[in-house]
């Protein structure tokens, strides 16, 4: 039989016995289950390492494949990405929900983005709403999901579907600026900021997410003026930027800029921890940090003077509970190199914060691939390698699923079989309100062929969102598993032959913390002495 972590339904079959608060009862099967508190001990510490990725829904990068699927065709490629996720004991996604001043979920503030239908703000047909599904299907097997939203830009370059009616830009033009072949949203006019702050905000308080994750985008990257040229066009900003001298604002240009997006960064913070105190708050910068403070010999674009992001600041102030920055460059080269970039954040990170480097995943070379020649996977799994040497139960964060569903050199079966061979939990937060864990009760119950079915249940009302962490020992081995409220099929012997002997149960909180651990023995039941 093959082993299966997460099954769709519920057991509620006969001759169950309960594993919590007995002390020896027999299953149906004739083992009995005995209290073991040594063993809560005896079980290892669960391996904690953040491993996401990014699954990017501009220009149908990762999901959907294409504009115009049917919604049983998005449907499928959605949980086929969830499916690889765990099979790569992923325990993360990051789902790109608002690509430019459009939805990938139920919106009435602004229109359904093209990317589902190849139209404008027209809803998936049958309708179903994209962001529910993709949190009920990711928490169903016990990953995590986090909402990403760019909160500025409102169309890309690419020509793409006309635009809608309730499309910023045309429902609110004096908020949008034409930056090149762009659309962006000025962070200069505070009434377009309480749009995308009351965007956020909707999103966080309508559904169950794990995080809120914005990215790299706050004033555009550069555009020059022409092919040949090489003096970039200024953002045109003009009317805000007046309106501001003219109540005697006393910023340089630059700096209101850097302080609209500063207010941006603090706004959503405190707002996600005065609405849902547990939802993690995470930004995924550009990877080189402000020229000032670089590190010997570090080269290369500014996100400080042109994108006006002043992410060390944000770390300073203890602004978010995660920094992916975008380490997207080799180990080798000295002017953007990996492991010296890694160590300057970590540096940077006083309040103790997460950070977890977002990988270059997609640039592994694939073949032919003779335009822009890639990466071997080699270098990928030593920059993990580096990442884990530098922060031990950290994390990282790979950019993106296309890589990883697609397998490039083989990328997925090499972290299946090494760095990725056993689970880990998402690090806990601390700085985050604790959870009181509930109690909770287990049933083994007999399956066909000797094998058995595990049930956990919460007593009383559950949380919305429930992990469990299990601990198997087949012989002298311990198991790692993660799985959410549905049962878990266990095998009584494993294919070398170790029988099933020990069962240790405990509850993750929304913020990963774990609860109080219950250990049982799986023994074979002693007959009674003759009278």
């Amino acid at each position: 039989m093959q082993r299966r972590q997460l099954l769709a339904a519920c057991a509620a079959a006969g001759g169950v016995a309960c594993l919590g608060g007995c002390t020896a009862l027999p299953t149906a099967g004739g083992l009995v289950l005995r209290e073991a508190p040594d063993l809560t001990d005896q079980a290892p510490a669960a391996p904690r390492e953040f491993r996401a990725a990014w699954v990017a829904t501009v220009s149908n990068i990762d999901w959907p494949s294409r504009k115009g699927l049917s919604t049983a065709e998005q449907q499928t490629e959605m949980r086929a990405i969830l499916d690889q996720a765990v099979a790569l004991r992923l325990n993360a996604i990051i789902l790109q929900i608002r690509t430019s001043a459009d939805a990938l979920y139920a919106s009435a503030l602004e229109p359904w983005s093209e990317v589902l239908t190849g139209t404008q703000d027209a809803a998936p047909a049958p309708f179903y709403d994209p962001l529910a599904l993709w949190i009920e299907e990711a928490h169903a097997r016990a990953l995590e999901l986090h909402a990403w939203l760019n909160p500025f830009r409102a169309r890309p370059g690419k020509a793409g579907a006309p635009l809608s009616a309730r499309h910023l830009s045309q429902s609110r033009p004096e908020w949008v600026r034409s930056y090149g072949d762009q659309l962006w949203i000025d962070p200069g006019e505070p009434a377009a900021v309480e749009h995308t702050v009351a965007v956020f905000m909707d999103v966080l308080r309508r559904y169950d997410v794990d995080a809120i994750h914005i990215d790299d985008y706050f004033y555009p990257y550069p555009v020059m003026q022409s092919e040949a040229s090489r003096v970039e066009l200024d953002f045109p900003d003009q009317p805000a930027w007046q309106r501001y001298l003219e109540a005697s604002g006393t910023l340089s240009r630059s700096d209101w800029r850097r302080s609209n997006v500063d207010k941006l960064v603090e706004r959503l913070h405190r707002s996600i921890r005065q609405t849902k105190p547990w939802v993690r708050f995470g930004i995924s910068p550009f990877g080189l940090g402000r020229p000032d403070r670089r590190p010997p010999g570090i080269r290369g674009f500014s996100q400080y003077d042109k994108l006006y992001a002043n992410v060390e600041r944000w770390l300073e102030e203890g602004w978010l509970d995660y920094l992916v920055p975008q380490l997207y460059w080799a180990i080798a080269p000295p002017e953007q190199a990996f492991g010296t970039l890694l160590h300057y954040w970590h540096a940077q990170n006083r309040h103790g914060r997460h950070i977890w480097p977002g990988l270059f995943t997609s640039r592994l070379a694939t073949l032919p691939d003779t335009v822009k020649p890639g990466w071997s996977a080699r270098e990928l799994l030593d920059q993990i390698g580096l990442v884990r040497q530098r922060a031990p139960g950290s994390g990282h964060a790979h950019f993106s699923m296309v890589a990883l569903t697609g397998n490039r050199q083989r990328i997925s079966e090499q972290l299946q079989s090494g760095h990725y061979a056993h689970a880990a939990l998402v690090p806990a937060t601390p700085w985050l309100p604790a959870e009181p864990h509930p109690a909770f009760v287990a049933h083994l119950s007999p399956m066909r062929l000797g094998d058995y079915r595990l049930q956990l249940v919460v007593k009383g009302d559950p949380a919305p969102t429930v992990r469990w962490v299990v601990w198997l020992r087949y012989g002298a081995r311990w198991e790692l598993r993660l799985c959410a409220q549905v049962p878990l099929e266990l095998l009584t012997r494993t294919a070398e032959g170790d029988l099933l002997n020990a069962v240790v149960v405990s509850l993750m909180d929304r913020v990963g913390n774990e609860g109080p651990r219950q250990g049982f023995r799986i023994v074979e039941p002693i007959a009674p002495s003759a009278s």
